[in-house]
């Protein structure tokens, strides 16, 4: 396949991928194709939302890259999950919905990021989000991505949120509102029943429109450059090698990994890795797959005096009747957590 034209490309449809996608082509003069490694999404244990344990580290929805060991880490290299299949890492993660705290955002702004600022950011979060407990200031209640409070009533999980109240944390009952600072339940990115991913909200509502392309499978191996403009991206699928050109511009959606990576084999990069590889530098950026900073989640695990864990519940058949129970008449419960 070669030849093909359109106005945008865009690699990667994950997280970022598939809004960009909804958002250029309700233009109906513009082309727009969407490329996504992985397949679809249309899986039963990817949109139950407690389904994720056996998606996260399936290798048919997931890549499992796996960090260098360190110091810090014990020695160990840490599996670090990234999606694989429409909607990206929002089909296979653990639901929890927090935007990124304010100061980052007006770190940026005083770098000199005009536009960015939590202000200038804030009205497109609202824009996308469909909070079912109602529009506010910090909050869209019109837009198509689902988002929830928490729906489990756990004791265990009180308890811990009084003892950080107790410690002298304060008590934040939303994480995407005035502050990120406190204590208390995260939100959650889940209608009445089901996951909301990336994909559920932008891109199949809109999947049938005609001048949307969308190609799984596709793997891309190099944006295309005439001189220092981005012209197309090559792609493999099925062992064949598939080119198309974008006439305005190619968007890399890629993560916070594999946008680099295609970076680097495209020519952009550090020069010395690059020609390493036997690659022509296109521009020499040294920064280019470097300076990545991420957290590691640390999980608990205490013994408790009373039987209030979610662990106990599950070894009894009749506890877990219940809970499919209550998840499907009433939409909350264990099952509607990550």
């Amino acid at each position: 396949m070669s030849g093909l034209g359109y106005d945008y490309i865009i690699v990667g449809a994950g997280s970022a991928g598939c809004l960009v996608a909804n958002r250029l082509s309700a233009d109906p003069a513009c082309r727009v194709l969407l490329l996504e490694a992985g397949g679809s999404d249309r899986n039963f244990w990817l949109k139950l939302p407690v389904g994720y344990y056996r998606t996260i580290y399936n290798e048919r929805f997931s890549r499992l890259f796996k960090t260098e060991p360190s110091e810090g880490s014990g020695g160990r290299a840490i599996v670090w999950p990234r999606g694989r299949v429409l909607g990206g890492s929002s089909s296979i993660n653990g639901l929890i919905f927090i935007r990124g705290q304010h100061e980052d955002f007006d770190d940026w702004e005083r770098l000199g990021a005009d536009g960015w600022s939590y202000r200038d950011v804030l009205p497109y979060f609202r824009r996308y989000e469909r909070y079912r407990g109602g529009e506010s200031q910090f909050h869209g209640g019109l837009g198509e991505f689902e988002v929830s409070d928490l729906r489990n009533d756990n004791p265990a999980s009180s308890a811990w949120v009084e003892a950080g109240v107790q410690f002298g944390l304060p008590r934040n009952p939303d994480f995407n509102g005035a502050t990120t600072l406190g204590v208390g339940s995260y939100q959650l990115g889940i209608g009445r029943h089901w996951r909301t991913s990336s994909a559920s909200a932008f891109l199949r509502p809109i999947a049938d429109r005609r001048n949307l392309t969308i190609i799984t499978h596709a793997q891309v191996s190099k944006v295309s450059f005439n001189g220092r403009v981005a012209t197309g991206v090559e792609w493999i699928s099925r062992g064949q090698v598939h080119r198309a050109t974008a006439d305005r511009e190619v968007i890399l959606s890629g993560g916070a990994l594999q946008s680099p990576q295609i970076l680097q084999l495209s020519g952009i990069g550090p020069a010395d890795l690059l020609r390493k590889h036997g690659i022509a530098v296109v521009t020499d950026s040294p920064e280019v797959g470097s300076n990545l900073q991420d957290h590691y989640q640390a999980r608990l695990i205490v013994r408790l005096k009373e039987r209030i864990s979610l662990n106990d519940q599950v070894r009894h058949p009749v506890a877990l009747a219940k809970m499919g129970l209550q998840w499907m008449l009433v939409g909350r419960g264990p099952l509607t957590v990550g």
